[in-house]
């Protein structure tokens, strides 16, 4: 069973929203229309189901190999090669400044290219994920200097990059970090051990650039004495810095991709950015990383639907409950025929394609708020990405890995085997939820800092859209069921917001016991906007159209039986924290 990336439906997205008028429309997008972006994703698809998806597997089995005397890491056979041939391909470069080597491709062609690089192959997709989210940081931060010492060389991928946050101590709470930098001449030594460091240590790249969280001398004290280093693996005369593996840890999942202690004992390091202004370029890094975990999530969910659905389409067990529907030919039918293997692929479908189009016009806002000429409208872009990006990371990936879980219930106990590839699917996302900031992070970002940022102003430009699209279709005859029930469920949503909101300003301890049902509810609301502009984009071809027909049927799924959820989501927001808060600790 091989797994097809879906490029009708990217290029589907991309017309839908409109690529062609926001974004490669703008200065310095112009070679980039929507033909020449589909033949790059076709290249690049065909690159990833070729040569990496052959290895998924294979480094699933094997895992990487830590060498303690030496400090090394090695890949499982084959894995330096396939990003030899990436590189190659200038599949690094995708939207990186020409000035280091880079290919200036829009940043929405980088993100759907980076669900089919996922989905033949998570583990490696990790380097190039986290390559990409240093480069971000140094172009938005670094001096010019730094930029002419580190970013060519990690554009092309001759070298790969890191994200050196966690300490045995503090994860989620970086106030705690003791990492340290002393000054010593026109560079820092770093001294500190750092836990969870994904490539921390390969053998894929001549040379490792990681991005290390640290504090200078006389720091303040928490996140506000924070700053932001760069520290090679080795220097620019060739000497090795004094940055080693202490080892790797043993996961679930991802097994490929080495998951390292890193152990900084006196290595130079320069800064980025001012002193003490660390968790700005972090989250320079953070949020683009946030983003591409919520399309692990798509990913994987479309590989496991693809073979969940090739395994329903051959397995025979039973009879459909209507005669109608029945095969003479054989004792029993297909399975595809039972409705509650329908309600699993449908749940994964319906849920999937939406939340693809939901990072596809992300994406498109993240491009235009770098490049649109209009300062008003690159502020207007940056409300969206800010406001949307946790719910695409936290619901992205929950979603993500429940609709895996449905793939292998569909499936039984094959599915449950690695003789289909989906039990590695699963154990592959499960992380999506922790890392880069757990999905509860995620909801605490979303009602603590998103919605009071500008006196509500990212949520009114938000519902804004809503409001114009149900304008937009008020006559389509077509489209009336689902404009009404996106009207019903945005007014829920507002009207949840604004209790929540009155409460939490009297109780600050609601907000976490409500946040992470609030963003199920605001995920829910904002899918359910995506699937009415995609129907937008189809209302118009023949009633025959299968495109049409498919889109139509797949969304009336997802307004049946997966929007109600969030009515449900609202309840539990409304039920408040007492049975949580109110609980006595003694009878846990």
């Amino acid at each position: 069973m091989y797994y097809r990336p879906p490029l009708d439906d990217i290029r589907f997205v991309l017309r839908a929203f409109d690529y062609e008028g926001t974004v490669s429309s703008m200065p310095g997008f112009e070679d980039f229309d929507l033909d020449t972006a589909m033949d790059l994703l076709e290249g690049y698809s065909r690159f990833c189901v070729d040569v990496l998806q052959p290895l998924n597997a294979k480094g699933d089995a094997e895992g990487v190999r830590f060498v303690p005397e030496t400090h090394e890491v090695f890949l499982p056979d084959g894995f330096k090669e396939a990003w030899a041939g990436y590189c190659e391909n200038g599949f690094t470069s995708l939207p990186f400044d020409p000035e280091y080597g880079g290919l200036g491709a829009p940043f929405t062609l980088s993100t759907l290219a980076s669900e089919i690089l996922i989905a033949t192959n998570k583990s490696l997709s990790m380097c190039a994920g986290l390559t990409t989210g240093l480069l971000d940081a140094l172009e938005a931060h670094a001096s010019e200097p730094l930029k002419q010492r580190f970013m060519e060389k990690l554009v092309s991928g001759e070298w790969a990059g890191t994200m050196c946050l966690t300490e045995p101590h503090c994860g989620t709470d970086l106030g705690l970090l003791t990492t340290r930098a002393e000054p010593y001449g026109d560079h820092y030594k770093l001294t500190g051990t750092k836990t969870w460091i994904t490539f921390g240590e390969h053998d894929l790249t001549d040379n490792i650039v990681h991005l290390v969280l640290a504090r200078l001398p006389g720091a303040p004290s928490g996140t506000r004495g924070i700053s932001t280093f760069v520290v090679p693996k080795y220097l620019e005369d060739g000497t090795r810095n004094p940055v080693f593996c202490g080892g790797t840890d043993h996961k679930m999942g991802i097994h490929a991709s080495p998951t390292c202690v890193m152990n900084f004992e006196g290595a130079e390091g320069w800064l980025v950015g001012e002193e003490n202004r660390g968790m700005v370029s972090m989250f320079t890094m953070m949020n683009a990383a946030r983003l591409n975990v919520g399309i692990e999530g798509v990913a994987l969910a479309e590989a496991a639907y693809q073979a969940a659905l090739e395994f329903a389409r051959d397995r025979r067990q039973g009879r459909s409950l209507d005669p109608a529907k029945q095969d003479p030919d054989h004792p029993a039918d297909i399975i595809l025929v039972h409705p509650d293997v329908r309600r699993m692929l449908l749940e994964i479908k319906a849920t999937n394609e939406a939340l693809r189009g939901l990072v596809g016009w992300m994406s498109m806002h993240y491009d235009i708020m770098h490049r649109h000429p209009d300062e008003a409208t690159r502020a207007k872009a940056g409300d969206l990405v800010a406001l949307l990006t946790p719910i695409i990371k936290s619901y992205g990936s929950e979603r993500g890995f429940y609709n895996i879980s449905q793939a292998m219930q569909v499936m039984g106990g094959a599915g449950y085997t690695r003789d289909w590839p989906v039990e590695q699917y699963m154990r592959d996302e499960r992380i999506a939820m922790i890392y880069e900031g757990t999905n509860h992070v995620q909801a605490l970002d979303l009602v603590g800092r998103k919605l009071p940022m500008g006196g509500g102003r990212l949520m009114r430009g938000f519902a804004a859209e809503i409001t114009e699209v149900i304008r937009r279709n008020a006559d389509s005859e077509l489209l009336a069921p689902f404009i009404a029930a996106l009207k019903t469920e945005s007014k829920r949503l507002n009207e949840t917001t604004m209790a929540m909101s009155a409460e939490a300003m009297k109780d600050h301890e609601l907000i976490g016991a409500v946040a992470s049902n609030y963003l199920n509810q605001f995920a829910l609301v904002t899918l359910a906007y995506v699937w009415v502009r995609e129907l937008e984009a189809v209302v118009d071809l023949p009633e025959d159209d299968r495109l049409r027909r498919g889109k139509l049927q797949t969304a009336r799924y997802f307004f049946d039986l997966v929007l109600p959820e969030a009515a449900m989501y609202a309840e539990k927001v409304a039920a408040g924290k007492a049975a949580m808060t109110e609980f006595d600790a003694e009878l846990f």
